[in-house]
């Protein structure tokens, strides 16, 4: 198991005096952020501290993880915690699962957000890459959801927002076949936990400029440049749809369109574009 000690070092050398909340803002108190240490997460990570929220920060990389912690406590003076989990083996998902119902220092706004491209084949016959993916992106979002609406429904408030994409909404693989059932069950969240005063948002990115498609090897280059968005952009948008209530956060104009078009267009046409999209990113 390679959960860290989850200890909660202070600050040191804090440069800025600690943000205050909003007042009447529902995003306060600590945030856990699963895959924080980069993309859109790191992203969620400086939003909710500058808005003065303490944070456990959830990633694989130790290294990497204690230096953003560290950087994090000295730009705006909250407390970070890091906690080292690999949320694609299950002890560690308990792991964090247990720290998210511990009420001696309560988790009241969940970002699952740890995730990663899967760009193979659903044909291969060694799925070991597949199952992985499943239990990162099914698995521990299920988990840690579920831990966390129960804990945050027990006080009466909280905000879970559950990390999709618009790839959910066409045929493009394990990868939108995964970010599907995100965008169902984020949803089906939201309406189980109606009138408890917790919020559930489900964020449909686009392409985002990210070390994502490097990382899982897809050329992004084909991807014109006017579809790309940046992380900040990303986050801002869906932290102000959580404060308005909105269920759903589907960043920049174009996407909500393109979103539209794909979740409501004739499905011959959506596969017909879909595979065009496939080609290019070969």
């Amino acid at each position: 198991m390679s959960v860290g000690s989850g200890q909660r070092p202070e600050a040191r050398g804090t440069a800025r005096r600690r943000p205050t909340p909003a007042p009447g803002s529902v995003l306060r108190g600590r945030a856990m952020v699963t895959g924080g240490t980069s993309g859109i997460g790191l992203s969620f990570a400086h939003a909710l501290a500058a808005r003065g929220c303490d944070l456990v920060l959830v990633a694989r990389d130790a290294a990497r993880l204690e230096k953003t912690a560290e950087q994090l406590r000295w730009r705006y003076g909250v407390d970070v915690e890091a906690l080292r989990a690999d949320l694609a083996d299950r002890a560690d998902v308990a792991a964090v699962a247990a720290r998210l119902v511990d009420e001696d220092s309560p988790v009241e706004i969940l970002v699952n957000n740890a995730g990663r491209g899967l760009h193979v084949s659903l044909l291969d016959a060694d799925t070991a890459v597949h199952e992985s993916g499943l239990d990162l992106m099914v698995r521990a979002v299920l988990v840690l959801g579920g831990a966390a609406g129960r804990a945050m429904r027990g006080r009466g408030h909280g905000v879970i927002v559950n990390v999709s994409s618009v790839a959910g909404l066409i045929p493009m693989g394990l990868y939108s076949a995964i970010k599907s059932w995100v965008r169902t069950y984020s949803e089906s969240l939201a309406l189980e936990l109606a009138g408890t005063g917790v919020r559930v948002n489900t964020l449909l990115p686009g392409w985002v400029r990210t070390e994502f498609h490097d990382r899982a090897g897809i050329r992004a280059g084909s991807i014109p440049g006017a579809l790309w968005l940046e992380a900040d952009d990303v986050v801002a948008r869906c932290l102000a749809d959580v404060e308005r209530g909105r269920p759903r956060s589907v960043p920049s104009k174009r996407f909500t369109v393109l979103a539209f078009l794909a979740e409501h267009g004739p499905r011959p046409a959506v596969r017909r574009v879909t595979g065009l999209l496939k080609k290019g990113r070969r």
